[in-house]
């Protein structure tokens, strides 16, 4: 199906192409959010009546999305959850997840913009893209930990995945204590 973007869509167009796209994205995604029309004779009369303002309406979002962008890029927000010794969350944190915790902070996400391919199912320090514009991405740190004291001392670089980093304790390896027995009990039989 040959649909007319209205806004730019990474990896497709700009706005005003003509392209190309399967049928189920355009009816499914495209069409129904807005984001372009159906390229026939009608439709290009009408998007090039209504172009000044399409292309008005687009810098508009754009100088509002770069005015967010400036405050959140590069910043650090912390998410604590349940984790094993080993590192692995009990749950998982998603987009919307991330979302919530953008907007707790006071800015306007939504979990759509937030850029995530599979969901943080590891402590540690995670960089994570919020795309608030086709144009304009920024990239967040998300802090995932037990605590809020782990989560200080993740971000002054410490590893938390084995026990001894958690408690602050070190373990004895178990090689050298049996070594030493099987030397005793040798000295026994002699």
């Amino acid at each position: 199906m040959e649909v007319i973007l209205l806004e730019r869509i990474s990896r497709l167009g700009q706005m005003g192409d003509t392209v190309k796209v399967k049928d189920g994205y355009a009816r499914n995604f495209l069409l129904p959010q807005g984001k372009a029309l159906r390229a026939n004779e009608a439709n290009k009369k009408r998007f090039e009546s209504q172009r000044a303002q399409l292309e008005a309406r687009n810098l508009e979002r754009k100088n509002e999305a770069q005015a967010v962008a400036e405050k959140l890029d590069g910043q650090n927000f912390i998410a604590v959850r349940s984790a094993g010794e080993t590192g692995q969350l009990y749950g998982s944190v998603s987009t919307r997840d991330i979302a919530d915790l953008l907007t707790a902070e006071g800015f306007t996400v939504s979990r759509n913009q937030v850029e995530l391919n599979t969901p943080i199912k590891t402590i540690g320090l995670h960089q994570i893209v919020i795309a608030l514009h086709p144009e304009v991405e920024v990239t967040v740190t998300i802090n995932v930990a037990r605590s809020a004291e782990e989560a200080e001392r993740q971000a002054k670089g410490e590893d938390l995945t084995s026990a001894e980093a958690i408690y602050g304790i070190e373990e004895e390896p178990l090689s050298e204590e049996i070594d030493e027995e099987e030397g005793v009990e040798s000295e026994d039989n002699a």
